[in-house]
């Protein structure tokens, strides 16, 4: 009996232990997933000075990216690379968008799984998006698939610019554009689809896509995906964004929205997410701007299908990264066409030393922050008048005024550091001109001294609302009382030169001013979008009205060609006086001008003294109702009067 009862016992622990082993392989083949993500990388091919915290240092660029994925890829085979969008404007290798397509064939060579759209992925038009497509698509390198799922096609191809649509989905057919992909990474299989947002494209003026709501047509293609496809996950890469306030915060809507996504990739707002957004099941990520910080994920499958995050970093691409050198030499390949391509039409090379800049200037994450003048604004600005004064534009009258908004600026000069050539154009990076030519040009127009003042006002009201509104002038100065009512907080405005010297402004005189060529069509666009509140009216030298379509009638040429906004940036600093063979950013702009003074005095007599036209109808009307409501007041104490005695007269 002892016998038999002991072989009993062996065989029940043999088939406990059996049990115990099958639960451990079940565990084992829990399936993981893990995922590297960027977005917002804005051409930022090569490495870039970043200070942060009081810390300067180099960080980013391709050949880190690329160092630091070869590690994640020793380590985890089933890795899964993502970008959400923007991954072009903002470094001189955007000049070769068009004719090299050299972001999207570096997000090829890094091995990116999917990438989506960006809003400044437009920003050289239907033809330059076009162009690049074709050029990533025939290069012969590795390129990245393409997901969005919600252009209208039907719509685009029905509205006014339907040539430029069908432009670009000839183009996106070409390149094999889809709405979804699926891929298998280590036995799990991902589906991703990518999404445009709706203030992506607000941000998009030339934009020729009409596109459907992001929420609708994600949950449609999330739907379609599982009636049609074996998925263990379904991921979106969005250009969409979070904002503070959760209700306008698009990505943190189409986390509720669709709630069978698992995982969004979020890109357009440059967030830095340290720590996920987490909605039901859906996580929402984020990793900041230019590639500087890389994200990393895991996550790990729940028994009912869903996903846990388990591990979630944004590592900064610092110096202890080891760089790639085959990305390395591949990015440098790519930079030769810059000089090539482009720089040499303006004597120019990438590394060009310009100037030394010994002066602290605002970072460009805090620039347009505050309601204040800002050296740098003033350095740009002050360009803008040396380029146009010291040529011959075919304008002989001098400009007097020039304006650069804090929307425009898209990077700074650090202190101790010598300016190149690429640092003058990132700092004015942005868009194209009529000729085909990556770089916004001037415009020269001209305003009335009232029309001035208005744009200080619309400085002075607005900026604080929507910081990249905020303008930074040359030629101009004035006082601003926060504490004043809106639209009237500008007590005075006057001509100033560089010398400090001040003239007055005469309210019907025309003067001169130039401004880079988007900057000139949002001031120009005022008085519409105010409804005829504010006047901005651009004219010609002879005061005729210039329509907003025939803007780029006069835009500023010198030598035939179009004087780009950085060039002028560039030549200036280039001006700068030379002792010993070495020149510096002179100490005038080691400090403010007295261009734009705050001035917050919330007495009775600076709050009401001297308003303006808007101040006066406000008032006048807030007297109106103040009269009426007296007038109501007095007419009910009669009838009241009245009844009581008509009362007291029956009694």
């Amino acid at each position: 009996m002892k016998i038999i009862k002991k072989m009993w016992n062996v065989l029940l622990l043999s088939l406990i232990g059996i049990g115990v082993s099958g639960v451990t392989v079940l565990a084992e083949e829990s399936k993981e997933i893990n995922v590297v993500f960027t977005h917002d990388l804005h051409s930022h091919l090569e490495s870039f000075y970043l200070e942060e915290d009081g810390k300067g240092q180099n960080v980013g660029g391709a050949a880190r990216i690329m160092g630091y994925l070869e590690e994640q890829r020793q380590e985890n085979e089933n890795l899964l690379y993502l970008d959400g969008g923007d991954f072009s404007m903002g470094t001189l290798y955007q000049t070769v968008y068009a004719t090299q397509a050299a972001e999207l064939r570096m997000l090829g060579y890094l091995g990116a799984d999917a990438a989506t759209f960006g809003n400044h992925e437009f920003d050289y038009r239907s033809q330059g998006l076009a162009d690049m497509l074709h050029r990533a698509k025939d290069s012969g390198d590795e390129v990245p698939p393409l997901v969005v799922c919600n252009v209208d096609w039907e719509g685009t191809l029905a509205a006014e610019q339907a040539e430029d649509g069908a432009l670009l989905q000839e183009a996106f057919e070409n390149y094999g554009v889809k709405p979804y992909i699926v891929v298998e990474k280590g036995g799990v299989n991902i589906a991703i689809t990518g999404v445009f947002g709706k203030d992506a494209l607000a941000c998009a003026p030339t934009c020729a896509l009409t596109f459907r709501d992001p929420v609708e047509a994600v949950k449609e293609t999330v739907e379609e995906i599982k009636s049609q496809e074996n998925v263990d996950m379904i991921v979106c890469v969005s250009h969409s964004g979070t904002w503070e306030e959760e209700k306008k915060s698009e990505d943190e809507l189409l986390a509720k929205g669709v709630p069978d996504l698992d995982l969004i990739i979020s890109g357009h707002t440059h967030s830095i997410l340290k720590e996920p957004i987490i909605h039901g099941d859906t996580a929402v990520v984020s990793a900041g701007e230019y590639g500087a910080r890389v994200g990393f994920l895991r996550m790990v499958q729940k028994e009912d299908g869903r996903w846990n995050l388990e591990d979630y970093q944004l590592t900064l691409m610092d110096e202890t990264w080891k760089e790639h050198e085959d990305a390395g030499k591949k990015v440098e390949e790519l930079g030769l066409t810059i000089d090539s391509e482009y720089l040499s039409g303006f004597g120019y090379t990438r590394e060009q030393i310009l100037v030394h800049n010994p002066w602290e200037f605002t970072e460009i994450n805090g620039l347009g922050e505050k309601l204040q003048e800002e050296t740098l604004g003033n350095l740009l600005a002050d360009s803008y008048l040396y380029m146009v004064n010291s040529n011959d534009t075919g304008d002989e009258n001098p400009a007097v005024v020039a304006v650069v908004p804090s929307g425009c600026i898209r990077d700074t000069f650090h202190k101790d550091k010598d300016i190149t050539v690429s640092d003058a154009f990132q700092v004015l990076s942005l868009g194209i001109g009529p000729d085909g030519v990556p770089g916004y040009p001037l415009i020269s127009a001209y305003f009335t001294g009232e029309e001035l003042k208005t744009m200080a006002e619309v400085d002075a009201s607005i900026s604080p609302m929507m910081s990249t509104a905020q303008l930074y002038s040359s030629g101009l100065t004035y006082t601003i009382n926060p504490s004043r009512m809106m639209m009237n907080r500008v007590t005075e405005v006057e001509l100033q030169d560089m010398s400090g010297k001040v003239q007055e402004l005469e309210d019907d005189k025309l003067y001169r001013m130039v401004a880079d060529l988007y900057s000139g069509q949002m001031l120009g666009a005022v008085t519409d979008q105010s409804h005829g509140i504010l006047s901005i009216v651009p004219k010609d030298a002879q005061g005729n009205e210039i329509p907003m379509d025939r803007m780029e009638d006069h835009i500023v040429y010198i030598n035939g060609k179009e004087l780009k906004a950085w060039v002028c940036v560039a030549e200036y600093l280039d001006s700068f006086e030379k002792n010993g063979g070495d020149s510096e950013i002179p100490e005038y702009y080691s400090t403010v001008q007295n261009r734009k003074v705050i001035r917050d005095d919330s007495s009775i007599g600076a709050v009401l003294s001297n308003p303006n036209k808007i101040a006066v109808a406000v008032f006048c009307i807030g007297a109106g109702v103040v009269i009426l409501l007296v007038l109501l007041t007095v007419l009910i104490v009669r009838s009241i009067k009245k009844r009581r005695r008509k009362r007291d007269s029956l009694y």
